[in-house]
């Protein structure tokens, strides 16, 4: 059957196109060329974003947290909740120094002994316990915290301690039931004996689902879904709310204003009179810390608002900020795009707005997308790239260079004069008397309908007949040198020298297949290079050029290579380094004469061998020019003294002209 395709007109309800593979890839080239790690792009777009090809601003993972930032601060300036907990502040406080008193007294009463053993093992003890002591941080959670992991030396310090923290508790229970139901201060008795039940039939509910057991929860909320306003659907959903309500309270007792805090003790006074729903609290608190061990982590704010909080904006505001607190950390924590699949997308559409929450949506898609389209694949858990995704890349920078060369007005790409070969030029002339009878049947048959218009059968007259352009068949052979010394990294030229080399590769393996093409990275030393390691390789973290074992590498490896051979050497140095008699490397700097000479020796042992030496410098010395100069006359090849934002225009224009006029002289 036919595919049919129905088409409309924008009108900016239709769903917009997908993340596309091939302008993600191009939004890593630079980062994936400089640091040669795939994983390391991913993380470096996740976090800055970018801009798709319709124009439309992807953000990164930076203005999201900003965003946060910024709510976070008007949240803390939206109200004031009158300071921090004061009384359990000097509770804490209190307990310390009782604590500082019973280790000074138990150094006191070891020096007495006249045990000096015993003294000395207190003074020591006690100088950690004081450390400890002094180094205690001065907010109230940092202090609980630290406190909760303190071996005490006073049994009654410790005892308060414990008690503190189990009052401390208690109310923090009591708020997550206090902001159930509105209406809550004015409960009566029956309401407060239906609450117990509520709280007791919560905890049944709990540990019927811990033994295996259907939990009820259509019953539970059948019952006492009025309590609960968010009308959550499942009990891990209830859970969840009744723990940011926790949270919540915690952060919110870390700020309490006195007026606040009196109603707070009062609702609590009311509560704490009947014993058996303290206990049924106690029990889900236990149980909740079970389900939760992440939660309490959070610090508290600074609320500094003028405009006074009542208790449900306050409560409102705190659950708001340790869900942005919660965002904060998950977005902190995601070192690859597949994470971020876990963020609640209507609470990030709800908190940060629906361009934060869409462009969330795609940076997660974005491992997703490349893999699909077979760029990448992972490897022992870590994304690597596939031929195709190298493949792709070579293609983008070949394409960017000759698209900057085209907008520069620089080369001409194209022969005017064809030859008679094997080589396809894909292109097509019509038919002369005297061409090869090499007919293009697409554009023929083309022409035939053209001319006679459609239907069956397709006449054909000479008219009609284009044929094949194609080139003089040749080879070349190409050693391709690629400074990879520190230098190159300090001046920004790395990452253009490795994009030349692999649009390089990219166009001899598209334009000319049959031509050899190896690649050698060096810096102290000189290494051959596999072109489909090109973009991951990085820089050497090492000083030195050395040119000499660079040419004598790529001399051995042009040996018994047919065709026309050459040398492309990248560089931004001069040679610093070179292979002693030992067979050792030296570097020394500035550069020595030593190292220039066993570089010119190699030079002329290439000329002699018939290659061509072409060299492509950056932001060339003096010293530099004059060395490549010197090497220029004795090879007769040709020198280019660039930059490297310029240094694809010259090297892929010269290589393709003399590789096409290579093809006509044959």
């Amino acid at each position: 059957m036919t595919a049919r395709f129905t088409y409309s007109r924008w009108d900016g309800t239709q769903t917009g196109f997908s993340l596309e593979a091939d302008e993600v890839l191009a939004e890593l080239t630079d980062d994936l060329l400089y640091h040669g790690d795939i994983n390391a792009a991913l993380r470096r777009m996740m976090r800055e974003g970018m801009v798709d090809r319709e124009g439309n601003r992807i953000e990164g993972l930076r203005e999201m947290m900003d965003k946060i930032r910024r709510r976070k601060r008007e949240l803390e300036e939206s109200g004031d909740l009158g300071g921090v907990y004061s009384e359990i502040a000097d509770a804490l406080r209190d307990i310390v120094d009782e604590e500082r008193h019973a280790v000074d007294n138990s150094v006191r009463d070891a020096e007495a002994s006249g045990d000096e053993r015993r003294a000395q093992n207190a003074r020591d003890a006690a100088m950690e316990k004081q450390f400890r002591l002094d180094m205690m941080p001065d907010d109230l959670a940092g202090l609980v915290r630290e406190l909760q992991h303190y071996d005490f030396e006073s049994k009654d310090a410790e005892r308060r301690f414990e008690e503190l923290l189990d009052k401390l508790r208690q109310q923090m229970m009591q708020q997550v039931v206090d902001q159930m139901s509105e209406g809550m201060q004015n409960m009566g008795p029956e309401d407060i004996a239906r609450m117990k039940d509520m709280m007791a039939a919560l905890n049944e509910m709990i540990d019927k689902r811990e033994r295996g057991e259907d939990p009820g929860f259509e019953e539970f909320m059948e019952e006492y879904g009025d309590f609960f306003p968010e009308n959550p659907r499942t009990l891990d959903e209830l859970l969840e709310n009744m723990a940011r309500r926790m949270q919540a309270m915690q952060d919110f007792m870390d700020s309490l204003s006195p007026e606040q805090r009196s109603q707070l003790q009062q609702l609590s006074e009311q509560l704490m009179q009947d014993m058996d729903l303290n206990w049924q609290m106690q029990q889900l608190g236990e149980k909740m810390s079970r389900m939760f061990p992440q939660q309490g982590n959070q610090r508290g704010s600074n609320f500094r608002g003028e405009q006074p909080m009542d208790m449900q904006q306050a409560m409102q505001a705190m659950m708001e900020m340790g869900q942005l607190n919660d965002m904060e950390n998950m977005l902190q924590q995601a070192q690859n795009p597949a994470q971020l699949s876990e963020v609640d997308l209507d609470q990030v559409r709800e908190l940060l707005g629906q361009d934060a929450a869409r462009s969330l949506e795609r940076l997660a898609e974005m491992t997703k997308v490349l893999e699909e389209a077979g760029l990448v694949h992972r490897k022992e858990g870590k994304l690597e790239l596939t031929p195709r995704g190298m493949r792709a890349i070579g293609n983008n920078a070949l394409r960017e260079i000759f698209a900057r060369i085209s907008r520069d007005k620089m080369g001409q790409h194209r022969m005017p004069a064809e030859g008679i070969g094997h080589e396809r030029n894909y292109d097509s002339k019509p038919y002369e008397f005297g061409d090869p009878f090499r007919l293009d049947l697409q554009r023929t048959i083309r022409n035939a309908i053209s001319r006679q218009g459609t239907g069956t059968p397709v006449r054909l007259t000479p008219d009609d007949f284009e044929i094949e352009r194609t080139e003089h068949t040749s080879r070349a052979s190409t050693v391709l040198l690629l400074d990879l010394s520190f230098s190159m990294v300090q001046a920004d030229r790395f990452v253009p020298a490795k994009k030349v080399a692999i649009a390089m590769h990219s166009l001899i393996k598209s334009q000319f297949p049959r031509d050899h093409l190896s690649i050698i990275g060096f810096s102290s030393i000189a290494y051959p290079l596999k072109p489909e390691e090109l973009p991951e390789v990085s820089w050497d973290r090492e000083y030195g050029t050395n040119m000499h074992h660079a040419f004598a590498l790529a001399r051995r490896q042009l040996a018994g290579q047919p065709g026309t051979k050459q040398i492309l050497m990248i560089t931004d140095g001069e040679p610093t380094s070179h292979i002693t008699d030992d067979g050792y490397p030296l570097f020394t700097y500035p550069y020595i004469q030593e190292s220039v000479e066993h570089a010119m020796r190699e030079v002329v042992r290439c000329t002699k061998e018939g290659i061509t030496i072409n060299s492509y410098v950056l932001d060339a010395s003096s010293q530099l020019r004059s060395i490549i100069e010197q090497m220029t006359k004795i090879n007769k090849g040709r020198a280019f003294f660039t930059s490297a934002d310029s240094l694809g225009d010259y090297m892929l224009v010269d290589f393709f002209e003399n590789r096409r006029k290579m093809s006509r002289s044959r």
